[in-house]
């Protein structure tokens, strides 16, 4: 008995053995199988939409040994972004950059183009980026093409839903700004790379070709169009750059002399830097021309409004409250202007944020020709409690050219040739020192205010473009240390130093001034006139006036003479009193701007010509009255 069971015992294991052993094999394979099925669970060739698997048989597959891992890109953990920068790049329309690494290059067109000019690498003699950007015609570009497409397809639909997404370092939300303008950069690139082909003598001689390519190119300029994004475009382009693709790749087949396309490209460069040259010449001359045009609705503001002041009798034509003009307790304003419309802007905006208007008093300067004017217009839309006095610059007898050095230059011959006979080939760099406004006397008056106003001892001078959005009356108290000009430092940039306005060349420069030194803005600027007074400024105004008779100290304007004359003399007031570069700069910080106790639009974009900025004109807009029957009448509109 024990024998039998022994025997079958041996049996037992000598048939059940290799079974066992057989099927933990199988078990293993098959979990190795489907751990591997894991991993990648569709071929790189097959495309899962909606839950059916297609080939992409369209176009020959690049073999599964020749694949480039795909590009991916990961944020490093010490990416961060500064609040105020974000938020500004964010309120100008624009998209915050995120720093990325890129692991690969497998779609090298699409993300290559972005990060690198191939026009640029071909010019400063990177060889092998031309050869790198021949890959991808001999590699059948439309291959990568189809496969990018098909797997934004699958991820915008939400569908490929056996697969993990990856995950990067961080949390941080991708920056959609690569995939999103990719398209459109592709369709400008296969332009300028058509345009290549179309000169080379190799494909220009095969007729064929040029005119597919050149009926490719018109499919693409159509769907191009003027988009700058993708979601501009239309719903067929990627079956045209697909197509334009095929077609370049005919090309490269073609044409495989590297010489000639490098040649080539270095003349579309160089024609494109020409034209952008003589665009950027034109643009400043056409701006600086604009800048100095009269809009017609201001044109026909003085002369509609001189007529119905001398429509009225004597005493029609006195404002109120003229005891008030001298009283050196109250907060008084120089305002020195011909534009009567900005200065109407001044005075209402300054009303409309004071604490007590009744206690703000407005000096405003104007010419012979437009005093008439300015005082109807005050007189028919009186600030409120305010006081206002209308001046005629006429009217200064003591203001004449034996006394001021600057009126007796701007009469002078040279002064004259210098502005109308001056060639304009020869005029670039001086066309913002020809504007008229430096003519004029009025944009000299700053340098005598203790003459204009001989019994005040403090002034808030203002420039007519600038917009005052909270109660000033705090700027009287500042404490100038014996200073003569409270002012707002700009500094913060290298051309708002003194070597960007001066000619150090000039040793009466270089050893008495620091090219380094801040500079500080006119526009508004708090003036003690006592102190003015007892450092005699306008005698130090009038000696440097009289060096620069040649113009070899600096060129025309105020804010040159006005560095020198209150050099050391003046007291840097804090920045969110005063925010400037509205008239320049579109970057200017919108939070600044709210912030700001005055706006400034110095530069010749204007708010109330065509050219000015439409994000920055609502501030200076909605200090208009444009409902008011002159203004109507004149078609002067927001």
């Amino acid at each position: 008995m024990i024998k039998r069971k022994t025997v079958l015992f041996l049996l037992l294991v000598t048939v059940l053995s290799p079974i066992v052993l057989y099927t933990d094999t199988l078990g293993r394979s098959f979990k190795a199988s489907f751990s591997a099925a894991d991993e990648f669970d569709e071929d790189v060739t097959a495309l899962t939409l909606g839950g059916v698997d297609a080939k992409l048989n369209l176009l020959p597959q690049e073999s599964s040994t020749t694949l480039k891992e795909p590009i991916g890109i990961v944020y490093s953990d010490n990416d961060s972004l500064d609040v105020d920068e974000s938020a500004a790049d964010l309120e100008l329309g624009g998209s915050v950059e995120h720093k990325t690494r890129v692991l690969s290059t497998t779609y090298e067109e699409g993300d290559r183009s972005q990060r690198e000019n191939p026009i640029r690498q071909v010019t400063d003699g990177k060889d092998d980026g031309l050869q790198r950007g021949s890959e991808l015609t001999s590699h059948n570009p439309s291959q990568n093409l189809e496969t990018e497409h098909g797997q934004q397809s699958a991820q915008t639909s939400g569908k490929g839903d056996h697969k993990e997404p990856v995950k990067t370092r961080t949390e941080k939300p991708i920056d959609q700004t690569v995939i999103i303008d990719a398209r459109v950069q592709q369709l400008k690139d296969q332009l300028i790379r058509a345009k290549v082909f179309l000169s080379l003598s190799a494909t220009r001689n095969n007729a064929h070709f040029i005119r597919e390519l050149r009926a490719r190119m018109k499919e693409v300029q159509r769907a191009l169009g003027d988009a700058s994004k993708d979601s501009e475009l239309p719903k067929n382009a990627y079956e045209k750059l697909k197509g334009m693709e095929q077609t370049l790749a005919k090309g490269k087949q073609i044409q495989d002399d590297c010489a000639a396309v490098v040649k080539k490209l270095r003349a579309i460069l160089h024609s494109a830097e020409e034209q952008l040259r003589v665009h950027k010449k034109q643009t400043m001359f056409l701006t600086q021309l604009t800048a100095k045009t009269l809009p017609k609705g201001l044109h026909c503001l003085p002369l509609r409004l001189s007529t119905e002041y001398y429509n009225l009798n004597s005493a029609q034509q006195q404002f109120p409250n003229q005891d008030k003009l001298e009283d050196p307790r109250l907060f008084h304003y120089a305002l020195f202007s011909d534009n009567i419309l900005a200065a109407a802007v001044v005075v209402n905006s300054t009303v409309s944020n004071a604490k007590d208007p009744s206690k703000h008093v407005f000096h405003i300067v104007s010419d012979r020709l437009n005093y008439a004017a300015m005082r109807m217009w005050f007189l028919a839309n009186p600030p409120g409690k305010a006081t206002i006095q209308v001046l005629n610059i006429d009217e200064f007898t003591w203001l004449n050219s034996s006394y001021s050095p600057v009126l007796k230059q701007l009469g002078s011959p040279s002064m004259i040739d210098y502005y109308f006979k001056a060639h304009r080939s020869n005029s670039d760099s001086n066309l913002k020192f020809r504007n008229p406004k430096y003519l004029s006397i009025l944009n000299h008056l700053r340098f005598y205010l203790p003459e204009i106003f001989p019994k005040l001892n403090k002034v808030l001078f203002v420039d007519d473009d600038i917009v005052v959005q909270k109660d000033l009356t705090g700027l009287w108290s500042i404490d100038l240390k014996g200073n003569v000009n409270g002012a707002v430092e700009t500094c913060g940039e290298s051309f708002h130093r003194f070597d960007r306005y001066l000619n150090f060349s000039n040793p009466l420069i270089s050893k008495n001034f620091d090219p380094h030194a801040c500079g500080w803005a006119y526009g508004m600027n708090i003036f003690d006139l006592d102190q003015w007074k007892k450092q005699n400024i306008t005698e130090v105004y009038h000696t440097w006036q009289k060096l620069n008779h040649d113009r070899q100290l600096w060129k025309l304007g105020t804010l040159p003479p006005g560095l020198i004359t209150f050099w050391k003399r003046t007291f840097p007031i804090d920045r969110s009193w005063h925010v400037l570069g509205l008239g320049y700069n579109p970057s200017v910080n919108r939070r600044e701007i709210e912030r700001a106790a005055v706006i400034h639009y110095n530069g010749n974009l204007k708010p109330w010509l065509e050219i000015g900025m439409p994000k920055f004109r609502h501030y200076w807009a909605k200090f208009a009255d444009f409902d008011n029957e002159y203004l109507r009448d004149c078609n002067i509109n927001p």
